[in-house]
């Protein structure tokens, strides 16, 4: 029988109390419908780059599944002619769904990037007919702004292929009529099933129970997505794991952090490992400091209660940031398959040594008024608690032991309301021994060196700050960017990060999620901190709505002779 895997989405530890082991649900075993891979790419993208090679659409380098079939093998060819893929948003009444999840899966039926027979079900609670769930996702579904002709075409069939079914989320009945309509729609083909849990965590066990006992495919796979934060801490996310293990295998498990998904942070090891004039610089000799910096312009507005049981350290530090310096870091994978680019994250993640609080600062944004506006405070919001101590911003220091980052500092800042947004990565190179042109730089040497910064949103792009002798007689120098600006070189617009993960989890790649022993090490490196920060109540400094951030910040860098490199572009 082959595997089963889902689509979850968890942000808590808060899970059912028993659950039935694995040897009870027969639906659940270890054989796997795979295929084997070359590279990274997927099994599709690779059959369908060596067949339609013409074909191939360079905005996302997916080739047609609908109308590609005429040159596969009779044994491919049988195989996509009968097999169905069920897709199901549980959950589907919510903003995850109607604003990422929904438009990610139009897009890839767009782009022709879905198998020609799919199905897209929404459950929820809320009573709602087939066509009052078209009309609801059909307000968030857009083309490209490169769209073609036939895009009002497109939605109509793809909003045709789009069904709901009521029920509760514990009721095992109600996954079985599920069942029974996804049945009707598969017409006794090969059935592939995919969940996508977007729900609140404490109702995640139950959905995870439902379906696999009664609304698994029989004679194809089920895959699950787990969605960020994976628990609060090594404790619960470690019950976590254990209670999605009662039921699925590790293999079935798709943990995804979105900001994987995006366009500048999979360029990241393509960019190092492919440039012979950044791999040789890629270490403690020629590297100062890398900054990883998350920056949003607004507040919780009105929707604190759900991150105040978390906030920026965990929502944002822990996971998001963490992973992007894993990839930067990582040591030469032996290929580009998934579980080779996993392990080397690990490796990095298990040489590093877990924050201390004397390494980090906490802060919290206050009410501001700016240009007659007033703007509200963190606790000013009527969903958090009025004595909150919960960072909204934080600021840490992060070192890799071992012989390629010994001594580098690794710098992360994240917060909200701040005077900006965006998110970058920031290598800030060391000066040149014996500089000819020290003195033409007076005594601020930071603007002697150099800086690669990537830019991850809004406007990606990659720049590489160098010298340059300003044009005339005397010999005066200045800071100039080489700058790669994706909308100017690449006009066309790039996929959403949801839209690259939905179509890895159906293809079955995993090298953009995170395996359980690469979570397990991320949480050994800030639980110890986390738990230290609240056991003690360390209150955050205030800084106001919309501005650089607490002063801590600044001398936390000093700390270690760094300069936060965003403060030169504001």
């Amino acid at each position: 029988m082959a595997t089963h895997t889902m689509i979850v989405r968890s942000s808590s530890s808060a899970l059912a109390a028993s659950s039935p082991l694995k040897e009870t649900l027969p639906l659940f075993t270890t054989r796997s419908l795979t295929f084997p891979r070359k590279s990274s790419f997927s099994r599709l993208r690779l059959r369908f780059f060596a067949e339609k090679l013409s074909q191939l659409d360079s905005s996302n380098g997916c080739a047609s599944l609908q109308d590609s079939g005429e040159h596969l093998t009779e044994e491919h060819d049988t195989k996509e002619e009968s097999s169905t893929l069920s897709i199901t948003v549980v959950g589907a009444s919510g903003d995850l769904a109607k604003k990422k999840i929904f438009p990610a899966l139009f897009a890839l039926f767009y782009e022709g990037c879905l198998p020609q027979d799919f199905s897209v079900f929404g459950y929820a609670r809320t009573k709602l007919t087939h066509e009052e769930l078209r009309v609801m996702i059909s307000r968030t579904l857009t083309c490209r702004i490169d769209q073609r002709e036939n895009c009002v075409d497109k939605m109509d069939q793809f909003l045709k292929r789009c069904f709901y079914h009521s029920g509760q989320y514990n009721s095992e009945d109600d996954f079985a009529e599920l069942n029974t309509k996804l049945n009707e729609k598969e017409e006794g083909k090969l059935s592939n099933r995919l969940y996508y849990l977007s729900i609140p965590p404490n109702i995640f066990v139950d959905v995870v129970r439902c379906a696999s006992l009664r609304a698994s495919s029989v004679n194809g796979w089920t895959r699950v997505i787990v969605e960020k934060p994976f628990g609060r801490d090594s404790e619960s996310s470690g019950e976590l794991t254990r209670c999605l293990k009662q039921y699925l295998t590790e293999e079935q498990i798709f943990r995804i952090d979105h900001y994987l998904g995006k366009e500048l942070v999979e360029n990241l090891s393509v960019l190092r490992f492919s440039n012979l004039v950044f791999e040789p610089l890629w270490s403690r000799n020629y590297i100062r400091n890398v900054q990883l910096i998350f920056s949003e312009d607004f507040g919780t507005e009105g929707r604190g209660g759900y991150f105040d049981q978390y906030g920026i350290i965990r929502d944002i530090m822990q996971n998001h940031l963490l992973q992007i310096l894993a990839l930067f870091a990582m040591e030469t994978p032996v290929s580009l398959d998934a579980e080779d680019i996993r392990s080397e994250k690990v490796k990095v993640l298990r040489s590093m040594k877990p924050l201390l609080l004397q390494d980090m600062i906490v802060g919290q944004y206050k009410g501001h008024s700016k240009g007659g506006k007033a703007y509200p405070g963190y606790t000013d919001d009527p969903t958090v608690p009025t004595n909150s101590l919960t960072p909204t911003f934080a600021a840490a220091a992060m070192f890799i032991n071992n012989a390629r980052w010994d001594g580098v500092p690794f710098l992360m800042k994240a917060g909200k309301a701040l005077h900006t947004r965006g998110a970058e990565i920031r290598v800030q190179f060391r000066h040149v021994p014996g500089n000819l042109y020290k003195k033409n730089f007076a005594t601020d040497l930071d603007k002697a060196t150099n800086e690669l910064v990537i830019r991850v949103q809004p406007d990606e792009g990659i720049y590489l700050r160098i010298n340059n002798k300003v044009p005339g007689l005397g010999m005066r120098l200045d800071r100039s960017d080489l700058n790669l600006l994706y909308r100017s070189r690449y006009p066309r617009e790039i996929p959403d990060a949801y839209e690259r993960l939905l179509l890895d989890a159906i293809e079955g790649e995993r090298r953009l999620f995170i395996r359980s022993d690469e979570l397990d090490a991320a949480w050994d490196l800030f639980t110890p901190a986390l738990k230290e920060l609240e056991h003690k109540k360390i209150v955050p400094e205030l800084y106001p709505y919309g501005s650089r951030g607490p002063v801590g910040a600044h001398y936390l860098a000093s700390k270690y002779n760094v300069r936060w490199g965003d403060l030169e572009d504001a």
